[in-house]
């Protein structure tokens, strides 16, 4: 690596830097990631919905005891920097110099798809690293056919299993070792399958938590199908995938379909990309979000990149920067991505090419982050003034019950300031953290427009307040709802047998 490609990286690397700090000083707690901040307080082989590995980033973040968006993003943002270190270093191992560098990592800043899915406390970030930090790994396989780049592929692939499961399209890809003598031969030469016995070794605690306690995560899945996948279609995902990723990013996408599997380095590029493929019609075959596809989009920019450089740039210097302008232009798009503006400037230029109409609501913003901060501050303080107009005697082991996790987990993250007492919830992981002991006589119920939910449950069911939200893009959310509980009808163990079948409810 030249002195000038590491000051490309570090350039990029600080634009990436800067745009994400920029977000965090403009933003909230987006909902999801409350309950996986949750998850550091309670370690496991496993979660309902996610693995194990973001509860240990949660509880190494948790440590510093600080309810900061800055704290809690800090492993959202190594990822990031370190996303833009090695697409940039797959790009050298693939041929290619400062010109290639300089699109790939362009492309990456300027992608809306980019900015929040890296943004956020989610698997979604450390997915996208495993498999960047993998393709990395059989870059240098395909090339050098070492055996110690299978075992780094075999380390990264169950590690970034144990974070996001949809690296498993990911291990799909490597199959395409198998289609090629020269990568086939070797494989079989150098322990494959030792190293497949060490993975399954290493995920096998995860399963096992899964099958004792049912195979949540299947469940979850069923649920996610029956109520969002199946209803998605694959046109839509598609025209949701360009936008994502920036339409002017296509300029570099699309010659690096091609140039794949017609450039001069056909025996290295050919594993590449049907590797790529492969991972790709897996995820069409599935009928996956269009964030499914993001990975894809690191591991394919390099090639578009590399094809301008050696084919066209390298004969006509000068088109590089008409290139570079216009992708520069593609940075209007990063807005849409993160909140690097106010939320005041937000709502006067952006808001206005993603407005939808919600019946009784006034905005419908579209992503929760950009407004959360002063939801969160609203909700703690009214439910401060519910719990403290109980008498002495009901506030004695009272608790709050969250009906959604991302209510619950924001009461256990930012009630500490207001001393509200700690939350349950019968939703997603809380499920498994509920409480043993015996029901208080009184208890707090937050939740959205739910109807009579709580209503079998206790015999005295009394609304206190509701919160009105007019950003939220959902009509089930127009509301908060703060109740006050009393006599409750069961216990504890009841109640988590009662919800046994409705954790994803």
């Amino acid at each position: 690596m030249t002195k000038q490609n590491k000051l490309i990286i570090v350039f990029f690397c600080v634009i990436k830097l800067s745009l994400h700090l920029i977000a965090d000083y403009h933003s909230g707690f987006q909902g999801d990631e409350l309950l996986h901040i949750e998850t550091g307080n309670h370690l496991a082989f496993g979660y309902m919905e996610f693995p194990p590995l973001i509860g240990v980033l949660a509880y190494i973040q948790n440590l510093f005891n600080s309810n900061s968006l800055y704290i809690h993003h800090l492993f959202s943002h190594i990822s990031s920097i370190l996303i833009i270190i090695y697409v940039a270093k797959i790009t050298l191992e693939l041929g290619g110099k400062n010109k290639a560098l300089f699109l790939t990592l362009l492309c990456i800043i300027i992608a809306p798809a980019f900015g929040r899915s890296q943004q956020l406390f989610q698997p979604v970030v450390f997915g996208q690293l495993f498999w960047v930090l993998g393709f990395y790994q059989l870059v240098r396989y395909t090339k050098y056919l070492n055996k110690k780049y299978v075992t780094y592929l075999a380390i990264i692939s169950v590690i970034g299993f144990l974070f996001k499961y949809d690296v498993l399209f990911f291990i799909f890809g490597l199959s395409s070792l198998f289609f090629f003598n020269r990568t086939r031969e070797r494989l079989f030469k150098q322990n494959i399958g030792l190293h497949v016995v060490i993975a399954f070794l290493v995920i096998l605690p995860n399963i096992y938590w899964q099958y004792v306690n049912s195979f949540p995560a299947l469940q979850m899945f069923s649920r996610l199908y029956e109520t969002q996948l199946d209803k998605l279609s694959r046109l839509n995902n598609l025209k949701n995938l360009i936008l994502a990723t920036n339409p002017i990013s296509l300029i570099l996408i699309f010659p690096a379909i091609v140039y794949m599997f017609k450039s001069n380095k056909t025996e290295l590029y050919k594993v590449l990309g049907f590797s790529i493929i492969l991972s790709f019609f897996s995820l069409v075959f599935s009928n996956g979000k269009s964030y499914y596809f993001f990975p894809i989009i690191l591991t394919i920019l390099p090639f578009g990149a590399i094809f301008w450089e050696q084919n066209i740039i390298q004969n006509h210097k000068w088109i590089i920067f008409p290139i570079s302008i216009l992708l520069f232009l593609g940075s209007i798009l990063i807005p849409f991505g993160m909140t690097v503006y106010t939320f005041n400037h937000y709502l006067q230029s952006i808001y206005k090419y993603e407005k939808k109409d919600i019946d009784g609501g006034k905005y419908a913003v579209k992503y929760d982050e950009y407004y959360t901060k002063e939801k969160w501050k609203v909700t703690m303080t009214e439910l401060k003034k519910v719990y403290d107009s109980l008498p002495v005697k009901e506030k004695h082991n009272c608790l709050i019950w969250g009906k959604h996790y991302g209510q619950a987990g924001a009461v256990n993250l930012l009630g500490k300031e207001y001393n509200l007492p700690k939350t349950f919830s019968y939703h997603g992981s809380f499920y498994s953290w509920s409480p043993n002991e015996v029901m208080p006589k009184t208890i707090i119920a937050l939740s959205y427009q739910v109807g009579d939910f709580f209503n079998p449950y206790f015999e005295e069911i009394t609304l206190v307040k509701s919160i009105y939200n007019p950003y939220t893009d959902n009509e089930e959310e127009l509301y908060q709802r703060i109740y006050i509980c009393k006599k409750p009808k069961q216990n504890f163990e009841k109640m988590k047998e009662l919800f046994k079948r409705r954790i994803f409810e």
